[in-house]
């Protein structure tokens, strides 16, 4: 391909909007351009590398026997108001209407769309196990979109959805997924980890993600310095040391004028914030939740809203602390609220004695209170809080630690929550009617596309692994318009494209620097500079990664270029 041909709108200046290196770069080597806010084109020079992720990825869904289909981007909303997802997913939905009034919208996944195109003829359990899947764009209005692909509203995704007949076949397909996708990963030269996921909006019974280190990676993974566990930071869990054992005091009801927050109250007590018992008020689905935790720690909504299996979780506003829960802002306490209040305890409450608690009365706190103080009945914990780095690991084997990470990737056993929503069942071998057991599986490609970049750049530009470049080998006559260079560079281009590589031809005529800037700016892993010495057949390679360089005669290009991919 020559330079001159291909649109290449590469940047000197860095846009001031861009704060991700991928996004950065992107722009600046001419891959993306923003059509609207977080909206983007994709470039010949994206494309390219797009195409060659889908290829690894069509390869792996071969390898376990994954059909490839199409499913419509335009949906009837009626399908998500069938499985209710329509509420739950609110505002991240883009939403429309056809000439008769009809209300559609742009799929951001295709649970309920798959389900009603395979109900009708995976009706039997003699047609299962099976799995399809596609790659398209997907859509979602997310409130933040200053990192490029990393947090756009249109994206690239393969999403596949496997269909089972028993819990056996789907944790076969489970494992044969989650190992393709390790098998991807790993072809894509990413540095990642599996992790204990969120399922969220997606419901089911596990959930495991894919996430690629990174520093301007959103998710936080948590995991063990002595083990394999690892989790997102909504899922984690670990290990604390037990609350000192002491003999419970006599409580006492203090004064304690203005003290809001837990900061303020440990002040005023002059205690460990370890000795206070704090509380959260939550509305879940309109009913009023109050979580007790201890004062050094914070809630994990995320937690809270799993366990509770609720749809929506907001903390309680001023006015619904008074109305809903019968108490008082900033005094809230679990003794004496309304009776349709749910307390929950967090599992860091366990043993505590000893401590200070709102008493539902303004300006006044519970002094050295102890459970029979505030409660009637055995109180049960469960693990509500976020995780601190530094507590033991859940599995006994090291300490918590924290590192960033891009969420390139989703696995999750979906049960038959669809299934039973679209009536898609099927005979089993006693002839019985039961639901479909399915699995979702999703890769952002367009965030895959971002995360190799996070992790492949130095000062100059981007560093692609040679199975993702959009072009393998990059040729550059230092002056195309002299015969000796050209014509070499023309006999070097032919002998490559005949060994199946991608070349590039920088055939424009501007100086140098600014070739070898592009160049290195796009990426490309090897260089193939023809000059002084074109008469002898004599080029200089160039190695992307390690800038190291080699003179080679015409006749051994081939297998040099070979050896050099090889390697890299």
């Amino acid at each position: 391909m020559k330079q001159s041909r291909l649109y290449i709108p590469t940047l000197k200046q860095t846009p001031n909007d861009a704060e991700a290196i991928s996004h950065k770069l992107m722009l600046r080597a001419g891959y993306i351009r923003p059509v609207s806010t977080g909206i983007y084109a994709f470039l010949p020079l994206a494309w390219s590398v797009i195409h060659k992720i889908e290829t690894i990825i069509r390869r792996e869904m071969d390898n376990i026997d994954a059909a490839e289909l199409r499913m419509p981007i335009l949906l009837p909303a009626e399908l998500w108001e069938e499985s209710g997802r329509i509420k739950t997913y609110g505002e991240g939905l883009f939403k429309l209407e056809d000439r008769h009034k009809r209300e559609f919208i742009l799929g951001p996944t295709h649970e309920e769309t798959i389900t009603t195109i395979i109900k009708e003829y995976l009706n039997s359990y003699k047609k299962l196990p099976m799995v399809l899947y596609q790659m398209q764009n997907k859509y979602r209005d997310g409130d933040s979109t200053k990192f490029g692909l990393l947090q756009s509203r249109e994206f690239l995704m393969a999403d596949a959805y496997s269909f089972s007949a028993n819990l056996e076949q789907l944790d076969t397909m489970y494992t044969q997924m989650e190992q393709a996708y390790r098998n991807i990963f790993e072809q894509l030269d990413l540095d990642f980890r599996v992790i204990q996921g969120n399922a969220d909006l997606m419901g089911g019974t596990e959930t495991k993600e894919f996430s690629a280190l990174a520093k301007i990676g959103s998710d936080i993974i948590v995991y063990s310095d002595e083990s394999d566990y690892s989790a997102n930071l909504e899922m984690a869990a670990s290990k604390l040391t037990g609350n000192p054992v002491e003999d419970n005091q006599k409580s006492a009801l203090i004064e304690t004028p203005d003290v809001h927050t837990i900061a303020a109250l440990a002040s005023f007590l002059k205690i460990d914030e370890t000795k206070i018992m704090k509380a959260v008020a939550y509305m879940a689905d309109d009913k009023p939740v109050l979580v007790m935790i201890r004062g050094d720690f914070e809630v994990n909504s995320f937690k809270v809203k799993n366990f509770l299996k609720a749809n929506f979780l907001e903390v309680a506003t001023p006015q619904e602390v008074v109305k809903k829960f019968g108490s008082t802002p900033g005094f809230i306490g679990p003794k004496g609220l309304n009776e349709d209040v749910e307390v929950l305890y967090d599992s860091s409450l366990e043993e505590l004695t000893n401590f200070a608690v709102g008493p539902n009365i303004r300006n006044k706190h519970l002094m050295n209170a102890n459970f029979e103080d505030i409660t009637d009945e055995k109180p049960i914990f469960h693990d509500l809080r976020v995780v601190k780095e530094g507590e033991g690991s859940p599995d006994g084997y090291g300490k918590i630690e924290f590192t960033n990470g891009i969420k390139i990737a989703s696995i999750f056993k979906l049960g038959t929550k669809f299934s039973q929503d679209f009536g898609a069942d099927f005979l089993d071998e006693d002839g019985k009617s039961q639901p479909i057991i399915m699995g979702s599986y999703g890769i952002s490609i367009s965030r895959v596309l971002s995360a190799v970049i996070e992790q492949h750049n130095d000062e100059s530009g981007i560093v692609w692994p040679a199975s993702l470049a959009p072009y393998q080998v990059h040729v550059i006559p230092i002056k195309y318009s002299d015969d000796v260079q050209r014509r070499l560079s023309d006999e070097i281009v032919q002998l490559l494209k005949d060994e199946n590589f991608d070349v590039l031809i920088d055939d424009r005529n501007e100086r140098p620097g600014v070739k070898f800037a592009d160049s290195d700016l796009i990426g490309i892993p090897i260089r193939v500079t023809i000059g002084k010495k074109a008469a002898d057949s004599i080029v200089e390679l160039k190695i992307r990664s390690t800038g190291e360089t080699i003179e080679v005669n015409k006749d051994e290009l081939v297998n040099s270029v070979k050896i050099l991919l090889k390697n890299q």
